[in-house]
């Protein structure tokens, strides 16, 4: 797993807290906040934005990717997510999945409103992933 700062994690931490407060979560009440280090150290966030229909729902890890990659970024070197739950929430399958395609072994930092953090690889999380070999040129 890629080693990153106490300070980092903070910043990173920090930015998933704020941009929570953004979701858009009126039939679940689950309001999530992502922030994501990429490969040229900035900062991506993204919040959960909920939809009527159910399936059109996004999550925030995947709308801090999806705005990291819409901005040329490649590779994801750590990620913050935060909920308010009893205990900090882990992604979600469809995350994890999406995540693989930027990301090799990184810190996902696992917070809940209340302060609570667990820090886990994403190895750890997603050990038995779908990958294909990647087209290096694209």
């Amino acid at each position: 797993m890629e080693n990153i700062s106490d300070a980092k994690i903070e910043e990173l931490a920090a930015a998933a807290r704020a941009v929570r407060e953004h979701a858009y979560a009126p039939y679940s009440q689950f309001k999530v906040g992502s922030a994501l280090l990429s490969g040229s150290g900035a900062i991506y966030t993204g919040c959960n934005v909920e939809n009527a229909s159910y399936g059109l729902t996004v999550c925030a890890e995947r709308n801090a990717i999806f705005a990291a990659v819409a901005a040329g970024e490649r590779e994801i070197k750590a990620i913050a997510i935060v909920t308010q739950s009893p205990e900090p929430a882990a992604p979600c399958g469809a995350c994890r999945q999406v995540l693989i395609e930027f990301a090799a072994d990184i810190p996902v930092i696992l917070e809940n409103t209340d302060g609570i953090r667990r820090i886990q690889s994403l190895n750890a999380l997603f050990p038995m992933r779908f990958n294909l070999p990647k087209d290096e040129e694209t």
